[in-house]
């Protein structure tokens, strides 16, 4: 049975940092790129950064965020500094392959002083 399961989530002041991890399993986990999403109230899912041979960051979070893997533990992490308030919403694992899409429930970030 495949799960990702994220952790990390919280309150944070502006100008913070969190560290955000996704523990997958059911899967071989350093076959897939690894992605992070987020989803914020009453609006659409935005890609935030992947990484599989490269990595790739949304412009609004380059130079804040770190995304990385460790493929002995099947997690991935997504290290967030200097955090605004517009980074809060729910951050989602996605591990994408061909012809499998898999996704975790979130976990819910906010960012307010």
């Amino acid at each position: 049975q495949v799960q990702l399961v994220e952790s990390g989530g919280g309150l944070v002041q502006p100008g913070g940092s969190l560290r955000l991890s996704c523990v997958a399993s059911g899967f071989t986990f350093s076959n897939y790129d690894m992605r992070w999403y987020r989803q914020a109230p009453g609006k659409e899912r935005e890609f935030i950064a992947s990484i599989g041979g490269s990595t790739t960051y949304t412009s609004s979070v380059k130079g804040r965020f770190t995304i990385s893997r460790d493929n002995a533990k099947n997690t991935e992490y997504l290290q967030m500094n200097r955090l605004k308030a517009e980074d809060t919403a729910v951050y989602l694992c996605n591990a994408w392959a061909w012809g499998s899409d898999y996704w975790g429930k979130g976990t819910l970030v906010t960012v307010s002083s």
